[in-house]
């Protein structure tokens, strides 16, 4: 039983299931917080949540795809890698925004919606990602973490997943019983 076991966690479609279902999970806690413990998302929240829902659908095109050929699996797993750059780098950033004492990060400026509405989507990530006041609040935390610092390890250990997954040289696959 165990051997069969070993054998389905070593399978490159379950594996990226498994990082696809990851990223569902995260998903599903951002909304939980929102919406049942009416936690406010800031604007590099939202972008967090664009950044893992983009990782989800690589990891769940990978599982769905799951190409027999090691070259085919290389090549999601520098997707997956690149795709967690995005959500890696917002949280990070959200992290450093948090660090800086207080009153030293840029006042808030207008809301994300608002911004879309007026401004082109460069303009936009650029005031985000450069002076998001609002982002330097934290009102949740675990074990002395906030929530981007838990974003921003979850997004690197589903990184290391992602290539623990698709660059192993061979993987075993199910033989009859």
């Amino acid at each position: 039983m165990s051997a069969k076991i070993s054998q389905l966690w070593q399978d490159r479609r379950v594996g990226n299931l498994a990082g696809a279902l990851a990223c569902a999970l995260m998903m599903a806690y951002a909304i939980y917080a929102e919406r049942v413990l009416g936690f406010e998302p800031c604007p590099l929240c939202m972008f967090q949540r664009v950044g893992v829902v983009l990782l989800g659908a690589v990891f769940l095109s990978a599982a769905l795809h799951h190409p027999s050929t090691a070259r085919g699996a290389r090549i999601y797993g520098v997707l997956l890698l690149l795709a967690a750059v995005f959500p890696g780098y917002v949280a990070g950033r959200h992290v450093y925004i948090q660090s800086l004492p207080f009153g030293s990060v840029p006042a808030c400026g207008a809301s994300l919606n608002y911004m879309l509405d007026v401004f082109p989507l460069a303009t936009v990530i650029k005031k985000v990602l450069f002076g998001a006041g609002e982002c330097q609040k934290i009102d949740w935390a675990l074990l002395g973490l906030s929530m981007p610092m838990w974003v921003l390890m979850s997004v690197i250990a589903l990184a290391a997943w992602a290539a623990f997954v698709n660059f192993r040289e061979r993987t075993l696959t199910h033989t009859p019983s």
